[in-house]
């Protein structure tokens, strides 16, 4: 039973040299790899194939013949193979049991509106092949609510496009803060936590303000849905590398594949593998980034917007907290009916 990454992202996050490095870094524990190019344009690869789309068709050619764009002669060319899978098929006969890593092209279309990819990993997995999308983002999206926000519907629409067991990577998190400040801890983006928080910085936006009942909506969508989550890497730390792969390997199931001769439990193969080499986001906030206090724009986010809210609501007529009578959230009771969560502050 042959496992798979399907390596996927936007242009420019990273592809191609995640897969050069998890070709180094795999080889290197002893896991036979070989890496699949099925990116029509990307014909000067620093990785080692054997199997290359531009054996059976190119971007280039594509769009000489046909008259057709960048973008239009990729979903072109991805169509094409999934119209032909048996050359696909042939060439990883020869492969055997490998460990099979898809080094696929960065147009998001195929991957949220197009099937032709979708059509190709079906294929690939009724040959029996495992698969695990690797989803990489360039990590800089984070120091920009707006963008931030566009990434998450990506990776979300991508989950439901794709059908596929998902791990969504920040990419060159080690270059995060080149692009600017983090206005929160990083652990925000990698849990997907409350985004209420994210609509207070859309809001300072002179542009975005005009959009609030969207901003609502986009973030109740995403919140509603709690698919979305992420990983961290830098490619350079082998650290961080391994976390990756431990985090595709028990999305994939390939953590369970040496049971038998192992001799264990999957309880016990579970265990094993979740608790070595731990590297909290915590360790990557400290390596990589150097805010002083992390969580200073919450407290911002406290005073100015969320305090002034509810004083309004307690104005209104809500219920308010009194120091004689404690209210139901302090004594541990909910309201009837409400199922909303609650976000508690340090200062409050």
């Amino acid at each position: 039973m042959p496992f798979a990454q399907v390596v996927i992202g936007p242009p420019g996050s990273g592809k191609t040299t995640y897969c050069n490095g998890m070709y180094q870094f795999l080889n290197g524990m002893e896991r036979k790899t070989t890496i699949v190019n099925l990116d029509p344009a990307n014909e000067i690869v620093p990785y080692p194939t054997d199997i290359s789309i531009l054996e059976l068709i190119s971007l280039e050619d594509t769009m000489e013949n046909l008259q057709l764009g960048p973008n239009g002669g990729i979903i072109y060319c991805m169509e094409y193979l999934a119209d032909n899978m048996e050359w696909l098929e042939e060439k990883l006969k020869a492969c055997g049991d490998d460990y099979i890593v898809f080094d696929c092209p960065g147009q998001v279309e195929l991957y949220t509106h197009n099937d032709a990819m979708k059509r190709i990993l079906n294929r690939l997995e009724k040959l029996g092949y495992r698969l695990c999308c690797v989803h990489l983002v360039d990590s800089h999206y984070c120091t920009d609510a707006a963008k931030y926000i566009s990434v998450l519907l990506l990776s979300l629409k991508t989950m439901l496009q794709l059908e596929l067991p998902h791990v969504n990577v920040l990419s060159k998190v080690d270059l995060i803060e080149t692009y600017g400040r983090l206005p929160m801890a990083l652990d925000f983006y990698t849990n997907v936590a409350d985004l209420s928080y994210l609509k207070f910085h859309l809001n300072q936006d002179p542009f975005m303000k005009r959009f609030q009942q969207l901003n609502e909506a986009m973030c109740e969508l995403i919140e509603d849905f709690a698919l979305v989550g992420f990983e961290t890497l830098c490619i350079q730390d082998k650290e961080s590398v391994t976390k990756v792969v431990r985090a595709i390997d028990k999305a994939s199931g390939y953590v369970f594949g040496g049971l038998e001769e192992a001799n264990e439990s999957i309880f016990m193969t579970a265990m094993r593998t979740g608790s070595e080499w731990d590297n909290s986001v915590h360790d990557v906030q400290e390596r990589y980034l150097e805010n002083e206090d992390p969580n200073e724009d919450l407290y911002r986010f406290a005073r100015e917007y969320k305090m002034p809210k509810e004083d309004e609501e307690t104005e209104g007529g809500a219920t308010s907290t009194t120091e004689s009578k404690p209210s139901k959230r302090q004594s541990g009771e909910g309201e009837p009916g409400d199922g909303k969560k609650r976000v508690g502050f340090a200062d409050e």
